[in-house]
């Protein structure tokens, strides 16, 4: 572990000290340009800038000749330590620079660096020494994107440069072939092209619209998970998709939270203030608080197919991964601390069964997902109630043996969790399924039990999704299968297609034969050539298709072309019928 972190910021130095060399680069070549920031990251770095004009890819070139000039002069990286008034003197015509040096303390010193003797730029460091170590690295402007200062909307839209770097030439052109094999499978491209989603300007962003074919793989997944919540003893409910400003501060979302909901109304303004629900449980504890309970009703499972709303940021959104309207498998379980350990374990077998059925298990990390104890704002509860909840946690993971990474700040507000992690083609990760252990929000709401001495005590609520956002496992399916999905969740499992005119009743036939049998088929009787039709047919990622002529006819047979078969002649269609059921039933990958 500690060789890997040295690599990693040796590179991290590198790409650091090539983001200063593309700052200077471009304000040689632009000098109205105002700098603002440039970090390393996780395939090379970017700059984000304020210049006049908008840098198209045609410049590239350009700035990367001057790069590649300023390195081969061998320049000093000089570092420079100076007080808060020199800086704000050295940086007086760069707003955004001010901006930075004041915010820190009046007796704190700031550190420059130098590339040369004729730039200098505000930053912390490190750096190499001299730009000729970097005359081997490997690197590339790839885009020029739209990025608001410090990520606030509100703010000033800058552009930001993006570049990728590595230490050789054969590591960036294997990381350029990588990135080209992630476009054909990126959710947000191949999606649309299925015709799974679409977006429209006018709707917004983070709002798609699930296209026939999308939609139907939605329903398949959630008919699938309900069922399977069910068979373990889950109760369904259908509650609200909002409620009054009341629920979310009983709950602490109001005061933690607020940001993140679409709010219907003004405080100041409105007598009843109401917000679009962001998450479940609040609205589901009213189910628990129906009536009374004993120990003997715990424990309590309680699931729903919930419509949740966020209002996310702009830039945060991409595709069908992060959205502002989704769908989601939510559960509350309410449990006694006895029985705590074991209902955990049941809803991590359950969001690992998930995993499998659907071939992303291997894909998926696990997070715990902890408090920041400097940070204590963010938090409701004391230090010794999340150190208790923590404790409590962290022996169920290792008395599972989950292998898990910790996540400081990364928890809920009211608790910690196990996030289930999985990364998109281009790496980026996001949870995919969470678990969280709860004991403050039962507190709150004044969800009570009576335990077998007769004494009144809160349960522990352990909230948990089992198969996550449904839009966004939609997007890791498509890109973890190409748009080729397992014939148990392909929107269309079979398409028929006739040779000739001639052949279309027997066609027609045979897709009512497999309607009957419960598959998903569409046939394509037009007048166009077989080669046309099976090639539209491909490209939309079909499982099988059945195609019959004249000799199919004659002999009561059908061929096939599709997974599992090279063009197969003269089958019999029953046996093929009973083939696509097992492989359905299996749900086999």
């Amino acid at each position: 572990m500690e060789i890997k972190n040295q690599i990693d910021n040796e590179l991290e130095k590198l790409r650091h000290s090539l983001a200063h060399i593309l700052a200077k680069a471009i304000v040689s070549i632009y000098p109205e340009t105002k700098l603002t920031i440039g970090p390393a990251i996780e395939d090379g770095f970017y700059y984000d800038i304020d210049l006049p004009h908008s840098i198209s890819a045609d410049e590239y070139e350009q700035i990367e000749k001057k790069m590649k000039e300023i390195i081969n002069k061998g320049e000093n990286f000089t570092k420079k330590v100076v007080s808060k008034k020199e800086a704000l003197k050295l940086f007086a015509e760069n707003p955004f620079k001010c901006e930075i040096i004041n915010e820190l303390d009046d007796s704190e010193e700031i550190s420059l660096y130098y590339t040369g003797d004729d730039f200098v730029d505000l930053c912390r460091g490190p750096h190499v020494e001299s730009t000729r170590q970097l005359q081997n690295m490997a690197y590339k402007i790839h885009s020029v994107n739209g990025a608001y200062w410090r990520g606030n909307e509100k703010n000033k839209m800058l552009q930001r440069v993006y570049c990728y770097a590595f230490k050789t030439k054969k590591e960036l052109s294997e990381y350029v072939a990588m990135l080209e094999e992630a476009r054909k499978r990126d959710h947000n491209k191949l999606g649309r092209e299925l015709e799974l989603f679409t977006t429209v300007d006018y709707i917004g962003q983070g709002l798609p619209i699930l296209l026939p074919r999308g939609a139907k793989v939605i329903q398949i997944l959630q008919r699938f998970v309900e069922d399977e919540e069910a068979k373990r003893g889950w109760l369904l409910t259908k509650t609200p998709f909002m409620a009054k400003s009341d629920l979310y501060k009983i709950s602490g979302h109001w005061d933690h939270y607020k940001d993140g909901m679409f709010v219907l109304g003004d405080e100041n303004k409105d007598k009843e203030v109401f917000a679009l629900r962001p998450m479940t449980c609040p609205f589901q504890y009213q189910a628990y608080l129906n009536k009374m309970r004993s120990y003997k009703d715990l424990p309590l499972r309680y699931d729903e197919t919930s419509t949740l709303f966020r209002n996310e940021a702009s830039g945060e959104m991409h595709g069908l991964i992060r959205v502002r309207q989704f769908t989601i498998s939510e559960g509350h379980l309410m449990c006694t601390p006895e029985q705590l350990e074991e209902e955990f374990k049941g809803c991590l077998e359950l969001a690992n069964f998930m995993l499998k059925t659907l071939g992303l298990y291997e894909d998926a990390t696990y997070r715990f997902s902890q408090w920041d104890e400097n940070n204590r704002e963010k938090y409701i509860g004391t230090k010794e109630q999340w150190d208790e909840a923590q404790n409590v946690m962290k022996n169920i993971l290792d008395d599972l043996n989950v292998n898990y990474t910790i996540g400081i700040g990364e928890a809920a507000f009211y608790g910690p969790k196990l996030d289930i992690q999985i990364k998109n083609v281009f790496g980026k990760e996001d949870t995919l399924i969470t678990i969280q252990i709860d004991q403050m929000l039962a507190e709150k709401f004044g969800m009570e039990y009576v335990d077998r001495d007769g004494s009144t005590k809160n349960p522990y609520i352990i909230h948990r999704t089992s198969i996550g956002c449904y839009e966004r496992t939609l997007a890791y399916l498509i890109e973890k299968y190409a748009g080729a999905f397992p014939l148990w969740l392909a929107p269309e499992q079979v398409k028929v297609l006739s040779l000739t005119e001639r052949n279309n009743d027997y066609a027609h036939s045979i897709k009512e034969e497999l309607e009957r049998k419960g598959l998903r088929v569409e046939e394509d009787l037009r007048n166009e050539k077989i080669g046309y039709k099976i090639r539209e047919a491909m490209s939309m990622k079909l499982p099988y298709l059945i195609i019959v002529g004249d000799e199919e006819e004659k002999t009561n047979t059908i061929s096939i072309r599709g997974r599992g078969y090279e063009n197969k002649s003269g089958l019999n269609l029953s046996e093929f019928i009973d083939r696509l059921q097992n492989e359905i039933n299996t749900k086999k990958i």
